[in-house]
């Protein structure tokens, strides 16, 4: 089996150094990035080239996505599988299921790691799994090649997921960027609470702006998160005041 990346960002070069231990992957990056695929183990590749493969997953912002798949419904040869693996789950599974031919598969997943995380192991990491448009001798294949790789996998719907991973991930990401913001830094003199929070630092200081935008945009759920969570900074707040 052969597979194709779409991407070579960070979560595009985390991919292609895990996958090239058991798969030929190839990737296409817009930028050349010919030297550091080679030296990940991966393939350049244009992407024609790329979209040949059984697997192809685009690793691209979440506000590219749909335009990446306009881009390759032609491409794509019959029955091939397409992965996602966005942050978020209904807004990738609907606009797969209305842009992809129906002799294409569809996989939605969402990788609870990064390039951080998971720089040394992929142990015990978090993988989502939302069964979509796929037969269910290649997604028995599939999950048993995960649990293989010592993941955990999590099987759910792509609704659930955005509700989940509203309170999860986005509010851990909005909680450092306001830390960011307010310029907290590690001091001195602190306390373990303290420490724990900068903890949070780690979490979200390498990812980018757009990906943050982007999950709360594409994440139907996420905005009330905000909102609740702000009501209650409020709260707790005017407690103080009085």
């Amino acid at each position: 089996m052969e597979i194709g990346i779409i991407g070579f960002g960070r979560f595009g070069k985390l991919m292609t150094k895990y996958l090239s231990e058991d798969f030929k992957v190839y990737v296409f990056s817009r930028s050349n990035k010919s030297i550091e695929i080679k030296k990940n183990n991966g393939i350049p590749a244009s992407l024609e080239e790329v979209c040949k493969k059984d697997i192809v997953i685009p690793s691209v912002p979440i506000s590219k996505f749909k335009a990446t798949l306009k881009k390759i419904k032609n491409l794509l040869k019959n029955d091939s599988l397409v992965v996602d693996v966005c942050s978020v789950k209904e807004y990738p599974v609907n606009a797969m299921k209305k842009i992809l031919p129906n002799n294409i598969q569809i996989l939605a997943s969402h990788p609870i790691f990064g390039p951080d995380s998971a720089a040394d192991s992929l142990k015990d990491k978090k993988i989502v799994l939302c069964k979509t448009r796929i037969n269910n001798e290649l997604y028995g294949k599939i999950k048993k090649y995960l649990d293989g790789k010592d993941l955990m996998v999590i099987e759910t719907t792509p609704e659930k997921r955005d509700k989940d991973i509203a309170k999860s991930l986005f509010l851990t990401h909005f909680v450092g960027r306001t830390l960011i913001d307010f310029d907290a830094k590690n001091v001195d003199i602190d306390t373990e609470g303290y420490k724990r929070l900068m903890k949070i630092l780690d979490t979200v200081e390498n990812d980018t702006q757009q990906l943050f935008e982007d999950m709360n945009k594409y994440n139907k759920y996420s905005k009330k998160i905000r909102q609740d969570f702000i009501e209650s900074v409020n709260r707790v707040n005017m407690r103080l005041e009085k």
